[in-house]
């Protein structure tokens, strides 16, 4: 069997150094969804099979529940798998990148993420919240990355310090704009943490068959910026 991880992809060197260390990791090739090749369509058409895809991916928003699909129905191949993604099962992560950028208890915290359109993304942030709140034992908020400047803010004003949890695979855009957002402590990216290596090779070890595309018409691209603060 053969292992396909599938990213975002992103055009900061240093977020595609982590991607590809994920993968190597988990003895994996490497694919991206969007932004940089190679498409996935393309790692399948050369690699032998059987495949074993898994989608490095914190919440089931669209590119886990259309375009993986659809590129692997592209790639016209029966003999490839695609597992669940990464998903809220990596607070533990959070956590750790949390109290090493210098978290301490009474701060408020955030867990700051893209945002999506999808209620099925959103939802698995909410999840993240609570199992980061579990970690932590203390409360956690949920904020989108572009509204940080302003929730930071108001709970700055009460006296509080603020700690900013970004839920973000690598470096990129988001997380230099949740690290410009103000917060007294911003952590850094899940990167390859052993909690998300853990899991993605728990992923390939329980792959499921594929879904058949989604085709219906795209979300909208714009960001929600729903905000819930503990």
């Amino acid at each position: 069997m053969r292992l396909v991880v599938v990213a975002h992809g992103t055009r900061d060197p240093a977020g595609v150094a982590v991607t590809r260390r994920l993968a190597a990791a988990v003895g994996a090739e490497l694919a991206f969804v969007d932004v940089l090749p190679p498409r996935l369509r393309d790692v399948l058409a050369r690699v032998p099979g059987p495949v074993t895809v898994v989608p490095a991916f914190l919440a089931a928003g669209y590119h886990v529940r259309v375009d993986v699909p659809a590129e692997v129905a592209a790639s016209g191949r029966d003999d490839v798998t695609v597992t669940a993604a990464l998903g809220p099962a990596v607070a533990a992560a959070a956590a750790a990148r949390l109290r090493a950028a210098g978290w301490r208890p009474g701060d408020a915290v955030l867990l700051a993420a893209v945002g999506s359109s999808d209620p099925r993304a959103s939802l698995d942030v909410r999840r993240a919240a609570r199992g980061l709140t579990a970690v932590l034992r203390h409360p956690v908020g949920v904020c989108s990355v572009p509204s940080l400047p302003s929730v930071v803010a108001g709970l700055q004003a009460t006296g509080r310090r603020v700690a900013v949890a970004p839920w973000l695979l690598a470096p990129g855009l988001f997380h230099r704009a949740a690290t410009d957002c103000g917060a007294e402590v911003v952590a850094a990216p899940l990167g390859e943490h052993p909690a998300v290596v853990a899991r993605l090779a728990a992923l390939a070890g329980r792959a499921e068959r594929v879904p058949e595309p989604n085709c219906q018409a795209r979300p909208s691209p714009r960001t929600r910026h729903s905000i819930s603060v503990a």
